[in-house]
């Protein structure tokens, strides 16, 4: 007798079909996201190009972007040595505690930004915990680009603890078990064996972090002193326009750090498929 084929079953989907998923995720993209930002590149593309081109490039707007990128990315790369401890810690360690510091490294997602500025401002002020140690010997971070770099910080710490740390729990102790068995040092175990695998996680949150310091607003402009050239960020620049009622110049600085934004997330994302291509090779 010849065998019959029995019709395969078909799998349920939990969600429905692909065009029904696909159209409604592209529609909320589109009213959540796509319009705000495309009214925000109309109003600045309603400026003639040697108008857009003096206010992006004018000296309080670059002075303003010298400080938000030399602060954002100080704090970015104390973050990818702190993120990298934390996530290091909580993955290879167990001890009292763990859980409320693995609680505590998301706090500042959920904490409103202008609080924790706030709270830096009365720490590291003259008068604070932090300050009346600090001052003394000379450094002051309240009102200066040092209490941005700090504040920003504390708002993108998350970003490369909670990017590393997935990775690092997945990598498998065999490895590092058979160099170590092969006689390699601590060091060359970390930076043959444990490095490779973790840099994409590690580059992503590093940029991350730097996009979010980019943008930050309400933990910086309590511990900046905002003295314009000096210690005025170009989010507090975008709402003095807004509040002067100069909406396209504040659409302007606006565009410039989107672009700025949308750079960074698209260099990383080619930056993670080059190193994964190259770690699948090797």
């Amino acid at each position: 007798m010849l065998a019959t084929a029995l019709p395969m079953p078909r799998t349920k989907r939990v969600l429905p079909g692909f065009g029904l998923t696909l159209g409604t995720t592209l529609l909320f993209v589109a009213i959540i996201i796509l319009l705000p930002l495309a009214g925000l590149v109309l109003k600045a593309g309603g400026l003639g190009l040697q108008e857009f081109w003096s206010l992006v490039t004018s000296e309080r707007a670059l002075a303003s972007y010298k400080v938000t990128l030399g602060s954002a990315l100080g704090a970015s790369v104390f973050n990818l040595f702190l993120g990298l401890l934390l996530a290091w810690i909580l993955v290879r360690y167990r001890f009292p505690g763990r859980t409320m510091l693995d609680a505590v490294i998301d706090l500042p997602f959920a904490l409103p930004t202008a609080v924790a500025g706030l709270a830096l401002t009365g720490l590291f002020a003259g008068n604070g915990w932090y300050g009346k140690l600090l001052e003394p010997l000379g450094i002051q971070v309240a009102y200066t680009t040092l209490g941005i770099t700090v504040a920003m910080a504390f708002t993108t710490l998350p970003f490369v603890v909670r990017s590393v740390q997935p990775v690092l729990e997945d990598l498998e102790p065999e490895l590092e078990e058979a160099a170590q068995t092969l006689g390699a040092t601590a060091w060359q175990t970390f930076r043959r064996v444990i490095f490779p695998p973790i840099l994409p996680a590690l580059l992503s949150g590093f940029v991350l972090s730097l996009a979010r310091g980019l943008g930050e607003f309400g933990a910086v402009i309590f511990i900046a002193g905002n003295m314009p050239y000096e210690t005025e960020v170009i989010s507090l620049l975008i709402m003095i326009r807004l509040e002067e009622y100069d909406y396209a110049s504040a659409a302007a600085l606006a565009s410039v750090m989107l672009a700025a934004a949308f750079a960074l997330l698209i260099s990383i994302s080619l930056l993670q498929g080059y190193l994964n291509r190259h770690s699948r090779k090797s």
